[in-house]
């Protein structure tokens, strides 16, 4: 175990930063792509999903308390730390991919309050001006100032959300509204899980500073469920009254003028600093005597870049991209550290390609479920088979390896 003395971080932490980070316009925007099911059948996918989806992403952060570890350092584990190095690049990847989206989804949001105010129409420069926002949250730091900031925030944004609620369903005709077809209850189910899922490599790297096990996973599990299925559901509605679930459309609605630029720019640093910062951690598990605060500076001028030329039509092959890759991954890690109990660090292992097999076979077996749509989604499936097997080997190869020495 690593132990790090700064583990001064409670329940009520957790629960305003976890609802902030579920508070974004990539959330309402996800919500929005399962208007296709109605509004019943969708809210169903929307909280099933992420009932199972938070369930392993809490499982997640416990590692990460128990062992005082980041989330991709905890890879090691089941890995070995050559393996933690790629899923570090991958992390770091994703987690650049995520700023992006945010800031290019907040950017859009902001550009058309400013066309409705001013008459001012740059997109490029909002990804600018909300890339420069997040570089001073993070440069504030995960202590002192952002704390209190954070929690302000959060306090904001969750007034904010009760807005878009009565904005959203003041036509109470919606809460009836049939399905139309074009998705099925799996994929709706799999975009569900997907983004608590998309937090799995982040968590660890907040919840190794909790006081304890239990404030951590109930503030963060509590915190994402809610903030998270809330703003699934906002999006769902506003897809199917609207048509739109584009929040600037929502914020105008309600007449929130000049605020409405506030609360896009609150909830895109409440988020995006997460990943930012998060990629820091990763980029440190390869070069451990870099900055991560550095790191992420870095990785946010390189995400708003970004920001700049990517296209976020392609944003649900993104999600769907992430589940393939870190479903199975923590699939095998929390079947080593919570079935089979295996919960060092061992140095002397480099690469476990035993591991490394059952995870490609698990992301293969992933994009099968999603193309013939199994009703469960993907990762589901794809977490139970995984978990099988990988335990199955592990036992059948002691079993063998015991055999050979007992000749």
């Amino acid at each position: 175990m690593i132990h790090n003395k700064n583990t001064t971080l409670g329940f009520n932490h957790y629960l305003f930063l976890w609802f902030g980070a579920a508070v974004s316009i990539a959330e309402i925007l996800t919500g929005g792509l399962l208007a296709p099911l109605g509004f019943q059948t969708g809210v169903t996918a929307i909280v099933l999903g992420h009932i199972v989806g938070t369930i392993i992403l809490i499982a997640g952060g416990i590692i990460g308390t128990d062992e005082r570890i980041p989330a991709i350092v905890s890879t090691r584990i089941s890995f070995g730390q050559y393996g933690s190095y790629i899923f570090s690049i991958l992390n770091v990847l994703q987690l650049v991919g995520w700023t992006a989206v945010m800031i290019l989804a907040a950017s859009r949001s902001a550009n058309e309050i400013s066309k409705v105010l001013w008459g001012f129409d740059q997109q490029s420069l909002w990804s600018l001006i909300l890339g420069g926002l997040v570089l001073l949250w993070i440069a504030l730091g995960r202590d002192g100032g952002l704390k209190k900031a954070n929690m302000a925030a959060v306090f904001l944004l969750f007034g904010i959300t009760l807005v878009l609620s009565q904005v959203v369903f003041k036509d109470t005709s919606l809460l009836s509204a049939p399905a139309r077809g074009g998705m099925s209850f799996g994929e709706a189910l799999e975009l569900s899980v997907i983004m608590p899922l998309s937090w799995l490599p982040l968590i660890a790297d907040y919840t190794r500073f909790a006081k304890d096990k239990k404030s951590a996973a109930l503030g963060s599990g509590i915190g994402y469920f809610v903030g998270s299925c809330w703003m699934y559901i906002i999006g769902l509605g506003a897809a199917i009254a609207a048509g739109n679930p584009e929040p600037s459309a929502m914020m105008l609605a309600a007449n929130l003028g000049l605020a409405a630029l506030g609360i896009v720019v609150l909830a895109t640093l409440t988020t995006t600093f997460l990943d930012a910062y998060s990629a820091g951690v990763s980029f440190a598990n390869i070069f451990p005597k870099l900055n991560e605060k550095h790191v992420a500076l870095i990785m946010t001028i390189i995400g708003t870049l970004t920001a700049l030329f990517v296209d976020i039509e392609q944003y649900e092959n993104f999600l769907i991209a992430l589940g393939s890759v870190f479903a199975p991954l923590f699939a095998i890690l929390l079947t080593e550290y919570f079935i089979i109990k295996n919960r060092r660090l061992r140095p002397e292992l480099l690469v476990n390609w035993r591991a490394f097999a059952v995870w490609l076979l698990g992301i293969y077996l992933y994009y099968q479920f999603m193309d013939i749509q199994f009703i469960l989604g993907a990762t589901i499936p794809v977490f139970v088979i995984t978990s099988l097997l990988y335990r199955s080997i592990l036992v059948y190869t002691k079993e063998w390896s015991y055999c050979l020495n007992n000749k």
